[in-house]
């Protein structure tokens, strides 16, 4: 199924209908959950332009944590702080019950911001081989940062009506897909109690803000970043019969990857194999020793997954072989990045739908974005444990008319990574976050009885 017609099928269907949504929360809850979202909006948005126009790259988000940090500390919530390097993991304790985690993510990307807005980057950062580059907020996670901190402040105001642990994670670097699995590498779970439902969200501008989206199934892949070190024998490029020219095999190699795709994997099983960036060599007259070849996975099943790498490496190792490079000189393989599937599970996906509708209204509840090849790795958060379910929410950024548009011409605004990126009337979007999550919160720490 395609975006389009994912649009087209009846919102009606995406929610369940009227009158059996009530079970879902006390009406009085949920009317103080919208009066706390809404007080906050006007903080919330402001806070929302700070982050945007002060973006900070994966692993380096110090000012964001502090900021993080110091609100939550404001709120009593118990904060751990430095968790894989600038994660937070912050404890609200409240009664016996289950625990329940909320995650958001803080890091932004490497690109030239190319908006109009007036609270738009044009920060630049040094990285560690001494190039700069410019840092933009193109993927949302200012927002998500800012409606992680509403939540703790409903969560707080609510206290008579729950009863469990609350967990709320500010974890760094999701865009390098690291950041999860080093919070939980640097003993996040020897801080904070393991949760039994671990909850998550992204903002999207294919849905108007205000809107969110809950679907069962695949949502996104699991992704990994490969780097395949070629090593050859340099040499002066008058004489290429005394080398062995890593340019040409990195050439052959990159084109016999095109094939593993189509020649390899199960035509009903989604994948993806993306060479992102070739470095090999720096003169014109100079045949080099060795380059690198960027590679970029996505995979929904193991199985398909290990079909990728061990393709990659036969077809590299094998033209390496007929290249003549010696046996001690063959392709190294380093792993990088990994992030596991993203699936909701159907039974959450019902729970969680009249809940969103309470709060926000059905009209306001979305069919959900078919699967995509985009990773998230907030699974990695608990992928250790036997016993935890994970759910993912989309949140809409988009104009009021962002469907309507679609459906009429096809086209959509500028999406997540891209230096254009907009997230339209952030205030409403990020309140709508607010008030969904929290519910969710709410309704999953509700006392039993």
């Amino acid at each position: 199924m395609n975006l389009r017609s994912a649009i087209r099928a009846p919102l009606a269907a995406a929610v369940l209908l009227a009158g059996t949504v009530v079970h879902a929360a006390d009406a009085d809850l949920v009317e103080r959950v919208r009066q706390l979202a809404e007080a906050q909006s006007g903080e919330l948005e402001k806070t929302f332009k700070h982050l945007h126009a002060n973006p900070e790259l994966g692993f380096q988000e110090t000012e964001t944590a502090a900021m993080v940090a110091k609100r939550l500390n404001k709120l009593g919530y118990q904060v751990h702080t430095g968790i894989g390097g600038t994660g937070i993991a912050a404890v609200l304790e409240n009664g016996d019950g289950p625990v329940v985690m909320f995650r958001s993510d803080m890091d932004a990307l490497p690109l030239k911001e190319d908006t109009d807005l007036p609270y738009a980057s044009d920060k630049q950062v040094t990285l560690p081989d001494g190039s700069q580059t410019y840092v933009m907020h193109a993927c949302g996670h200012d927002s998500h940062v800012s409606w992680l901190l509403g939540i703790a402040q409903v969560m707080k105001e609510t206290r008579k009506d729950w009863s469990g642990t609350l967990v709320l994670v500010a974890q760094p670097a999701e865009e390098l897909i690291e950041g999860a699995q080093a919070m939980v590498d640097d003993g996040l779970y020897d801080k904070v109690p393991e949760p039994e439902l671990l909850i998550a969200a992204h903002i999207f501008p294919i849905w108007a803000s205000g809107t969110v989206a809950v679907r069962a199934g695949r949502r996104m892949a699991g992704s990994d970043a490969l780097d395949v070190t070629l090593h050859g024998v340099g040499g002066h490029g008058s004489s290429p019969q005394h080398t062995v020219d890593p340019v040409v095999l990195g050439a052959r190699s990159v084109m016999a990857y095109q094939t593993i795709v189509s020649r390899n994997v199960d035509p009903q099983q989604p994948a993806v194999l993306t060479v992102g960036s070739v470095q090999i060599g720096e003169a014109n007259n100079v045949i080099p020793d060795n380059g690198v070849l960027k590679l970029n996975l996505r995979w929904y099943e193991k199985p398909v997954r290990e079909q990728l790498i061990s393709a990659i490496k036969r077809e590299t190792n094998g033209l390496a072989k007929a290249a003549g490079v010696p046996e001690d000189r063959m392709p190294e393989y380093t792993m990088k990045g990994y992030a596991e599937p993203v699936y909701n599970d159907e039974a959450l996906v019902d729970w969680a739908k009249p809940v969103l509708a309470s709060v926000l209204g059905e009209k306001a509840i979305m069919p959900g974005f078919p699967p995509v090849m985009g990773s998230e790795d907030f699974p990695l958060l608990v992928s250790g444990l036997e016993n935890t379910k994970t759910l993912f929410m989309e949140v809409g950024g988009g104009a009021p008319d962002v469907t309507k548009v679609y459906m009429e011409t096809g086209k959509l605004p500028p999406l997540n990574h891209n230096p254009k990126f907009e997230i339209k009337n952030p205030g409403l979007a990020i309140t709508a976050a607010v008030k969904a999550g929290s519910m969710l919160l709410l309704d999953s720490l509700k006392p039993k009885g």
